[in-house]
């Protein structure tokens, strides 16, 4: 691989996408949500209302699947079919579907090729919960980002526009959703054997990015 490639791993709400992207501008080079992705294939099961955990079913929704990033001033947008979805990925019941979906070994294969191709012609920050360890496990480098559960949760509330967020419910459905992802089978959310580990729970993100860029001037 000619190109950069920075993996930033960890469990939702730990700040990976903030730290993504600035840690991209610092660098100048892009930043790839990867998760996005997966909340694409979420939001097409839901679209098309298909029970995706029938294998056959799911294979066949795979096979049609249209989903590519473009660029659009500086950033990465979300295409599906050549429909902009990136405002309708972010509801809880996308995030819950895109965990229980992505545990399926048909769509970690599926989407892989898209996050090679991009890293083939591009230096990239990517995020995600398995970059470091299955998508591009020869990284020049990795990090995992971690943060205490109650400070996650009361982060992703502060996110949420809805009126009736409930921050218990926020904090349950991450737990949910952390226990999904570090037991599954394929591709489990754990750290690289030869990644950084970075606690954020009492750090700024700009002093998550600073460690990040000492470490990556220090190599």
């Amino acid at each position: 691989m000619n190109t950069r490639i920075i993996t930033i791993d960890g469990p939702a709400g730990a700040g990976k996408t903030t730290v993504s992207m600035l840690l991209s501008q610092k660098l100048g080079c892009i930043y790839v949500d990867t998760g996005a992705l997966y909340r694409g294939v979420a939001f097409e099961i839901l679209r098309q209302n298909i029970n995706w955990e029938n294998d056959d079913i799911l294979e066949g929704l795979l096979k049609k699947l249209d989903l590519n990033f473009v660029m659009e001033e500086n950033r990465l947008v979300l295409m599906s079919s050549g429909r902009d979805i990136s405002g309708y990925i972010r509801t809880p019941e996308i995030s819950m579907l895109a965990s229980s979906s992505s545990a399926k070994l048909q769509v970690r294969s599926a989407l892989l090729d898209i996050q090679r191709n991009i890293a083939r012609t591009k230096d990239a920050v990517f995020e995600g919960r398995d970059m470091g360890t299955v998508v591009f496990p020869e990284a020049s480098y990795k990090f995992f980002l971690y943060a205490d559960l109650n400070i996650r949760a009361k982060r992703r509330f502060d996110e949420m526009q809805e009126e009736t967020k409930d921050l218990s419910r926020v904090q349950k459905d991450m737990e949910i959703r952390d226990n999904k992802d570090s037991k599954r089978m394929s591709a489990p959310l754990k750290p690289a054997e030869d990644a950084i580990k970075i606690n954020s729970t009492f750090l700024t993100v700009e002093q998550v990015v600073e460690k990040m860029l000492e470490y990556i001037e220090k190599a």
